[in-house]
């Protein structure tokens, strides 16, 4: 049985660090801005488009990119700016993605394969961008291809503001006429290296075989081979937030039977509840996640009173689990995240009148640290008992 066909969708926040600057002060929109340090010994973090236009970029220190464009405007930047954007973006994505890789403050991957069974994956990811855009006011682009380094150099060539889909089998006619610069990992020193065997193009790369390459750049010259065919089989690394204790559940069967699912409810709740007690946390928010079978994908979160307490938690999420769950629905995926955590110290006083049911909790654990996570349940969540 072939394996499906793969779509990786890549997404990239033109210019970001920029563009929420501009976002906080609309003056700065269409000039040349640099963020970064001090002029005499700084570097340029980000520029616009205006100031690239200079030949400024980043990484550049920041009195020879003023000696390139005088007039251009330097601001310090704004970390926690640029935090609350990002974390908007994930958000929103996290909410439509089936799986997705955060790989940097402004870059997302996106595994979308199976999608297609349902709808156009392409016109969803075009969706998904204006979804962004729309809330978030950022400009983003992205490009979706069989994989990720396909995705990425196509993302490049998409900006700014823009997306490009290669569609399967045609990626190494889409490389083909672009620098060999442009794929991942290779820098000046190879671009000479390889501009000695007349190697421009990534075209140019398949006129050579992988033997002549090898034995010019070394075992990179075989991974140069192969990619150039547009062939790469790196995997989405599933995006976990350091901030939050989570736990989701695709089951082996699409499955409508409520008593059920309550049931994985109340065991993936305890399961993050002893999570968040083993860290020394309280939990200031839950969020219970559903996956119909068609990809589509709610979500809804609650402000909590702060708890490490599996009852009190559990409670949340059924409620939660109730006002999201649309009745009769098969059910694909089930998801809690727990979010908003902050140390026992800060809310010490909570305790005080429930230190009965905190030392339950803590001889309950203890005997799951001795035992096993699974040594200890609720009832409920042992089906046929």
């Amino acid at each position: 049985m072939s394996s499906p066909q793969r779509y990786i969708a890549h997404f990239d926040l033109d210019s970001f660090f920029v563009s929420v600057e501009v976002l906080n002060d609309p003056s700065l929109a269409g000039k040349p801005v640099l963020v970064g340090g001090s002029r005499e010994r700084g570097v340029v973090a980000a520029c616009s488009y205006a100031a690239r236009k200079f030949g400024i970029h980043s990484a550049m220190p920041m009195n020879k990119a003023m000696k390139l464009c005088p007039h251009a405007i330097v601001v310090k930047g704004t970390r926690g700016e640029y935090s609350r954007y990002s974390r908007m973006v994930t958000e929103i994505i996290a909410e439509k993605a089936p799986k997705f890789e955060k790989a940097s403050i402004d870059e997302f991957y996106l595994d979308l394969t199976g999608m297609d069974k349902f709808f156009d994956v392409f016109q969803w990811t075009i969706d998904l961008r204006q979804e962004i855009i729309d809330k978030t006011k950022l400009p983003i682009s992205f490009a979706l291809a069989s994989n990720k380094m396909v995705a990425k150099i196509a993302t490049d060539e998409a900006k700014p503001n823009g997306y490009i889909f290669v569609q399967p089998r045609r990626e190494q006619e889409f490389l083909a006429p672009l620098n060999v610069g442009k794929i991942p990992g290779v820098g000046a020193q190879t671009q000479e290296v390889l501009k000695s065997m007349d190697i421009i193009t990534i075209g140019d790369i398949l006129k050579h075989s992988r033997e002549q390459l090898e034995s010019v750049v070394g075992k990179y010259g075989a991974d140069l081979w192969y990619k150039a065919q547009g062939i790469h089989h790196s995997d989405v690394h599933e995006y976990h937030e350091s901030k939050s204790i989570s736990t989701e559940n695709t089951f082996h069967e699409n499955t409508a039977d409520t008593e059920f699912i309550l049931s994985e409810l109340v065991r993936m709740t305890e399961r993050v509840a002893y999570e968040l007690r083993q860290e020394e946390k309280l939990a200031g928010c839950i969020t219970v996640k559903i996956r119909y079978p068609d990809f589509e994908t709610t979500s809804k979160q609650t402000a909590i009173n702060y708890t490490l307490r599996d009852d009190e938690l559990i409670h949340a999420a059924k409620d939660l689990f109730q006002k999201l769950y649309r009745k009769g629905m098969l059910v694909r995926l089930l998801g809690v995240r727990l979010s908003e955590l902050t140390n026992h110290a800060v809310q010490g006083s909570l305790f005080d009148n429930g230190k009965k049911k905190d030392n339950l909790y803590k001889a309950i654990d203890e005997v799951k640290n001795k035992f096993g996570k699974g040594s200890v349940a609720k009832a409920r969540t042992i089906r046929g008992k």
